[in-house]
């Protein structure tokens, strides 16, 4: 028979933090404007990280060692000290940023059991705070090496939503690595040329000495803006391209691209059939899924509006045929079955993202809507600067077989 007593044990530990008298260890925080004191022992126990640290630090006439930490926030660090000391972090009424960057804190001083957690709640629990704020999550985790699952979660979203990226402002930031990762992706849901598009975009970014003018490019520059994509140009897909973009796109910038793969190029638009020397890549794969079979009870869409709204979604000029929309349609809320009350909506929809809402007008035959591709968020506390932005959103008036859209 064991007894176990953890819950005195951690108070106890806490008094200890409290402590004053028997400290040997100072650490400065939030650019030395907070300290906190604390005892070498348990530092070095409970972190692999206090532990090199103090190891390489010198005690100062007092005996007292001190750690700078000026990028930690008083409040976090107060968070890591009290899970460092008493195992327990009490994550009630705080904001899912200050889980975030608490995990990211945790994971710089090595607090394993700590980082996993926070990132699993996150991923479980806050997907709606990760996906509403996407490309600042991307960029902050993809290079940390700890973070695979957090990784996984949203590169499974970019190469479904790839303009999450890919239209971002800081889409030219992106490291290197971040972006050969989305190239290997077989699955990524973006046509090729712009796919092309967007990398010589990120290349040309990342040198920004090259001339303006494609016109006035030299050798040099060329050579410049391919050793900079070596990385890149292995993983585009380069017999999948129409003789339109090759043409329009791909030759302005064949300088960058080895001579065999050139002639094997437009070799294949000539004779698709012919053998190249060159590797052909498979095309990526685009997910095309039918919608569910229609359920007995009336529908305000049809299967043609489906079609329909799916086609400007992604900007067709053309309309998609039923048998070829590359979306399914899940229905989320009904509001004959869950009520029309604003506060219902907000329930049921938080999280959700990429969503149609249509509303058939009483009386006559016209059916409204919109399409938001953020995910709603029930937290939204009103302020101006959690506004989300979009150039992907719509209205539109579906009537007598004739639409109408406005963006």
């Amino acid at each position: 028979m064991s007894l176990k007593f953890f819950e005195k044990l951690s108070q106890n530990f806490i008094e200890l933090l409290h402590d004053k008298d028997d400290y040997n260890v100072i650490i400065q925080v939030e650019n030395k404007e907070k300290s906190f004191t604390a005892h070498s022992n348990v530092l070095k126990f409970r972190s692999s990280y206090f532990s090199k640290e103090l190891e390489n630090i010198q005690p100062n006439e007092n005996n007292i060692k001190i750690i700078t930490k000026s990028n930690i926030s008083a409040q976090i660090f107060d968070f890591i000290l009290k899970y460092i000391y008493g195992g327990t972090v009490n994550l009630e009424n705080v904001e899912t940023r200050f889980i975030f960057d608490l995990m990211l804190a945790a994971n710089e001083f090595e607090l394993t059991e700590l980082f996993k957690d926070l990132e699993t709640i996150l991923i479980e629990d806050k997907a709606s705070w990760l996906k509403t704020r996407f490309s600042f999550v991307y960029h902050t985790v993809f290079d940390k090496e700890n973070f695979k699952n957090l990784e996984k979660f949203c590169n499974d979203i970019v190469v479904k939503y790839p303009n999450l990226i890919f239209d971002g402002s800081d889409f030219t930031s992106l490291s290197e690595s971040a972006l050969v990762s989305l190239l290997k992706r077989d699955d990524l849901q973006m046509k090729e040329i712009k796919i092309w598009d967007y990398v010589i975009k990120w290349g040309v970014a990342q040198n920004t000495t090259l001339p303006t003018n494609l016109k006035e490019w030299t050798k040099d520059n060329f050579l410049t803006l391919k050793t900079t994509l070596k990385q890149c140009l292995p993983l585009i897909r380069y017999f999948h391209f129409s003789v339109d973009e090759v043409l329009n796109s791909i030759k302005p910038y064949k300088k960058i691209i080895d001579k065999q793969l050139w002639e094997d190029i437009n070799q294949h638009l000539v004779t698709p059939k012919r053998p190249v020397k060159s590797i052909i890549l498979p095309a990526r794969s685009v997910l095309v899924t039918e919608l569910p079979p229609r359920i007995n009870e009336p529908n305000i869409i049809s299967e043609d509006h489906a079609a329909e709204i799916s086609s400007w979604i992604d900007r067709k000029t053309t309309t998609y045929s039923i048998t070829n929309i590359p979306y399914k349609f899940e229905l989320v809320l009904r509001g004959t079955k869950d009520g029309l009350a604003p506060q219902t909506f907000w329930n049921i929809c938080h999280g959700h993202a990429r969503t149609v809402v249509v509303a058939k007008v009483k009386g006559t035959d016209e059916i409204i809507g919109g399409y938001n591709p953020l995910a709603w968020d029930n937290t939204y506390n009103g302020e101006v600067n959690d506004w989300m932005k979009t150039k992907d959103s719509f209205i539109f008036s579906l009537k007598n077989g004739k639409s109408q859209i406005n963006k």
